[in-house]
């Protein structure tokens, strides 16, 4: 995804418009009487607030009148909200009876009525029973446990029911979760044939299950029914819970503020599994690895709040925090018991730059006909950008771009001949990142087109004439390559500036804006901080909103030909058979989806042309792979994937699974031992654990080697037009 900031015009007199309508509505709201909830006995009877149902209200205002595709609220679209939340809670049919479905079945048709009005009682309802039904039959498996087992029988469990219809009766139910049960006492004793170790491992999976279907909270239900309706709308109009909200913000900046650690809950507790270096935590030299913090508090004098048993994310709220604000924790010690007296560890929480997750580069080696080919290699994961910075006017601030000029800049003094950006699963991010990396390889000229609601067309453009690099340029995506990926590796091409490999990109052709509620609805933030307030919510250090955020689809971008890459995403050069499935994943399988379509083509003077070229290059590749070990187990890999996602149900006689799993085992071991010397590696032998930081990425390889047909080809591009083509 990506996201435009908010100082569009468009965007700032939208709000102004909304202004009067959604604080007369919150206080409309706030004295209307609402529905009253449904109670369901034997669920956790989980309810929605005051607060979700504004923010509900809110956001179909917002959805209704500013999104691109302009969706009405009505009977239709109701339909589709309801099947979607339907999928969402029981997508394998394992929970719910067809005499729930069909009670359910009065809501079809008054879920957008319901958004609109706030009421989320129906909503509720029907998690409630879900609920009800999910903790029912994991208790009945636990009881399943006593039994007795028989993996002599020609029994079969069918464990993805998907496409199966709705089970009629609670008895065929009870024999459904029989065969779940069986399935999953096999697996241990096939693993291990303990039957009393076995039944007591699956016994505290099972408690495990329960414990943390106890944790949801009504955020958790109400994230879960927004995804339902937003996604009715389109695929990437999406609203985040505050925590959600504080974990994207975190994903498109690769920066946080708190105490750089890495936690995860063990047993209750919540556990230290990483330190970052130079943060915090790794400062102080008090804070260790698998240490467990039972309390958090906020500043010099804060009272802690004991976080044992506490969700996660909770916990996160609670750590968090502003730079240059104290935190304090209590900390149980690796090794200690849980009588022990806890350490008080005090902090000053900082900016943490999330290395491992920022563009990163290596130098891969080729020959080609005795002379040393050096091609330096980027990983992009994402365009991200911390927006705060940016708007502080920070001139430093952390982006894509940024980094990847500081490893340009690295890879040039090394002389490399050829750079490759690998941007394979790279989903996007900013729109702003895309058009400046794009600037990074090209003097000036438009990048991108975006199209309001209103067809109105605003062509964005790279201004900046300096180039970072004007050598041989290649880029790697795949089906997960999407969005601002698609917007720069599209310039790329259309400019003729680099070449594109590997396989059809994803097809997101859709503008994001990305809506604080808090800030865009001030009013509705001072009425209900109040209730958020006299809630039993962990109280936030400020590092969350009280709201949340809602990415809105406002434009369609398009390619300086004019072309969309909405479905068809961009087509490479040269392509890659992909070990994705193009008929699963890819925007043209989203029933929401907006159509391709064509808008005039802009301005802009091509680069370069590798027309010529390319014949002879797809030439060189295929016959590199007509001949290429590793191009035989790629496709095969792919076959025996298509074949596995084809089967829905599995054997539970012990002696056939077993000879079936040995196979696989073998099969998979022997697989993996030829593509190790494809690759020019040692085979291993059984048990012996790989070796770290090995080379098997077949595709990146043979990406490079075509780049490096290239470079040696007399009739090569030779870099942007009125520039040397030097690196």
């Amino acid at each position: 995804m990506f996201y435009l900031t908010s100082d569009l015009k468009t965007i700032k007199d939208m709000f102004k418009k909304l202004y009067l309508v959604l604080v007369l509505g919150a206080a409309l709201a706030c004295h209307a009487t609402p529905a009253k909830p449904i109670k369901v006995a034997g669920s956790n009877d989980i309810q929605p607030d005051e607060q979700q149902s504004l923010v509900c209200k809110t956001v179909a205002e917002l959805i209704t009148n500013y999104n691109y595709k302009k969706v009405p609220l009505n009977d239709s679209i109701s339909e589709v909200i309801y099947t979607r939340y339907i999928k969402l809670l029981d997508e394998g049919h394992n929970y719910l009876l067809a005499s729930d479905i069909a009670d359910f079945d009065k809501y079809k048709k008054g879920l957008a009525d319901d958004v609109k009005s706030g009421n989320l009682n129906n909503v509720f309802y029907i998690f409630n029973v879900y609920q009800k039904e999910y903790i029912k039959h994991i208790n009945y498996s636990i009881a399943q446990l006593d039994d007795n087992f028989d993996f002599d029988k020609n029994e079969t469990f069918t464990y993805d029911r998907t496409n199966l219809p709705w089970v009629a009766s609670q008895s065929e139910m009870d024999n459904l979760w029989k065969m779940r049960v069986k399935y999953d006492m096999l697996n241990l004793k096939l693993a291990n044939g303990d039957l009393a170790k076995d039944k007591e491992t699956l016994k505290k999976r099972y408690e495990n299950l329960l414990t943390q279907a106890n944790k949801l909270n009504n955020q958790d239900v109400f994230q879960l029914f927004m995804d339902a309706f937003t996604e009715a709308i389109d695929p990437h109009t999406n609203y985040f819970n505050p925590a959600n909200a504080a974990n994207f913000n975190i994903d498109m900046s690769r920066q946080l503020e708190g105490i750089g650690a890495s936690l995860l809950t063990e047993n209750e507790y919540i556990t230290i599994k990483a330190i970052i270096a130079g943060g915090p935590a790794d400062k102080s030299k008090e804070i260790g690895v698998d240490d467990r913090i039972v309390g958090v508090a906020q500043g010099k004098d804060g009272e802690f709040q004991n976080v044992i048993g506490w969700r996660i994310e909770n916990a996160i709220a609670l750590i968090r925090g502003h730079k240059g604000t104290i935190v304090r924790l209590e900390l149980l010690p690796k090794g200690s018991s849980v009588g022990s007296k806890p350490k008080v560890v005090e902090m000053v929480r900082e900016k943490i730059i999330l290395k491992d997750e920022s563009a990163k580069s290596e130098i891969r080696t080729y020959n080609n006909n005795g002379k040393t080919i050096r091609i330096g290699v980027i990983s992009v994961p994402a365009f991200y950008i911390d927006f705060n910075d940016y708007k502080s006017g920070n001139p430093n601030y952390k982006s894509t771009t940024h980094d990847v000029k500081l490893i340009l800049d690295s890879l040039k003094q090394q002389n490399v001949d050829g750079i490759m950006m690998d941007l394979r699963e790279n989903g996007g991010g900013s729109l702003m990142e895309a058009i400046e990396l794009t600037g990074l390889f090209i003097k000036t000229g438009p990048v991108v087109q975006v199209r309001n609601s209103n067809d109105n067309v605003e062509v964005d453009k790279d201004e900046d004439p300096s180039i970072a690099y004007s050598g041989p340029l290649a880029i790697l995506v795949d089906r997960f390559s999407a969005s601002a990926t698609e917007i720069f590796s599209g310039a790329i091409q259309d400019y003729g500036r680099g070449l594109i490999i590997g396989t059809q990109t994803y097809g997101k052709g859709s503008v994001q804006n990305a809506i604080d509620l808090d800030k865009e609805i001030p009013s509705l933030r001072e009425k209900l901080a109040a209730l958020v307030g006299k809630s039993n919510k962990p109280v936030s250090t400020g590092s969350q909103s009280i709201f949340g955020q809602l990415n809105l689809t406002i434009a369609k971008f398009y390619r300086i030909t004019g072309n969309s890459t909405q479905h068809k995403g961009v087509t490479p050069d040269i392509q890659f058979p992909s070990v994705i499935p193009m008929d699963k994943y890819g925007e043209d399988t989203e029933p929401s989806a907006m159509p391709f379509d064509v808008i005039a083509k802009t301005d802009y003077t091509k680069v370069g042309d590798f027309t010529p070229v390319i014949p002879q290059l797809k030439k060189l590749h295929y016959q590199r792979m007509e001949s290429s070990a590793s191009y035989k187990y790629l496709r095969g890999d792919i076959a025996d994937f298509k074949k596995h996602e084809a089967e829905k149900s599995i054997t539970l006689n012990e002696q056939q699974l077993k000879k079936q799993r040995d196979a696989d085992e073998k099969k998979s071991f022997d697989d993996e031992n030829d593509r190790r010397v494809a690759m020019g590696l040692p085979s291993l032998k059984k048990g012996q654990p790989k070796p770290t930081n090995e080379d098997l990425d077949f595709l990146k390889r043979e990406a490079g080697q075509i780049l490096t047909d290239y470079i040696s080809l007399d009739n090569k591009f030779t870099g942007v037009v009125g520039t040397p083509a030097n690196k």
